[in-house]
């Protein structure tokens, strides 16, 4: 069962915008936030309602339409540090987003305010963190990239680091070979032994592949099992604690984790969304030990279409812009 529901007034694709979707939104305030209101009103209470947006053009207007946003009853704001018509090779504006943050907290409203753009991992994240005051941050590209930039140490060489093993668990689970080879053609990460050339090369063979048994020599026995099992073992074997951006003094830390020197109804380290707007769960994606259901999630097109490098592909417009 989903519990969230996030309202992507972000993506300035034209398969979204051309039909009054994704950015498009931004242009139209009302319809936005009727949707936000309407889903606020209509879902149940512990089903939670949150919103992504770009930057306006105008930090005025940016901070009138999130005051909007706001007063629909959302349990979350994520800004996309560029504008509609920026592209991703751009920087992002994230110096923008700290006066924002600081206009939502003067509103008397405590909901997290995430920030999206240009965060590289998790070092990265406090450089952000600093600069917008953010409560947490939305990593994307960065995580297409290298999974493992959530990490303090993220993999280098991914060429052998990853690739190999990420193969083998896609071929255990049944992934579909074109979604397989899309995910490993935007994997990169600092080389430190792999050359460029080297990289380049097993990308080539890799995409031009029709299927995993043409790639049997690169990973060695398709022991796909014991890659998964290693996974759900880590799962498990990990305690809960905090998981901090902000650095602390690590006697502070281990207090937290262990719960030494707690209260009984001190419950760790204080969150920033209030009881009755509890942190957005995401959506189940029949990952690993998670929560599954019955339904497929529907397949993109890369599956169901040609085997192209992307899955979503931009359509041409279906009418001129204008008319």
């Amino acid at each position: 069962m989903y519990q969230r529901v996030d309202l992507n007034c972000g993506c300035p694709k034209p398969f979204s915008t051309h039909a009054g979707m994704g950015a498009a939104l931004l242009t139209n305030p009302d319809l936005l936030c009727d949707i936000l209101t309407s889903l606020r009103r209509e879902l149940p209470s512990h089903v939670t309602v949150s919103a992504k947006i770009r930057l306006l053009p105008s930090q005025e207007d940016t901070k009138r339409l999130v005051e909007r946003i706001i007063r629909t009853g959302v349990s979350a704001l994520t800004v996309h540090c560029r504008t509609r018509n920026m592209r991703p090779r751009e920087a992002a504006l994230i110096e923008r987003l700290r006066e924002i943050v600081e206009f939502v907290e003067s509103l008397g409203v405590d909901i997290p305010v995430v920030a999206n753009g240009d965060c590289q991992g998790w070092e990265d994240a406090k450089r952000v963190k600093r600069i917008t005051g953010a409560s947490s941050m939305m990593i994307a590209t960065a995580a297409e990239a290298n999974p493992s930039c959530f990490a303090s140490t993220p993999l280098q060489d991914v060429e052998t680091t990853l690739i190999p093993s990420y193969l083998r668990l896609c071929k255990y689970i049944d992934n579909h070979w074109a979604l397989t080879k899309f995910c490993i053609s935007q994997f990169r990460s600092v080389r430190r032994e792999i050359t460029k050339d080297e990289a380049t090369k097993l990308k080539t063979r890799i995409i031009k592949a029709k299927g995993f048994d043409e790639l049997t020599d690169l990973v060695g026995s398709w022991s796909g099992e014991s890659d998964f099992a290693e996974i759900a073992d880590i799962i498990r074997s990990r305690r809960p604690r905090p998981l901090l951006v902000d650095s602390e003094p690590e006697e502070t830390l281990q207090k937290s984790i262990s719960g030494e020197g707690l209260s009984s109804d001190d419950d760790g380290p204080p969150i920033a969304t209030p009881p009755d707007r509890p942190n957005p769960e995401p959506p189940t994606s029949r990952a690993p030990l998670g929560p599954s259901w019955d339904v497929r999630i529907p397949q993109p097109a890369i599956i169901t279409g040609s085997d192209m490098l992307t899955p979503t592909p931009t359509p041409k417009p279906l009418f001129p812009f204008g008319s």
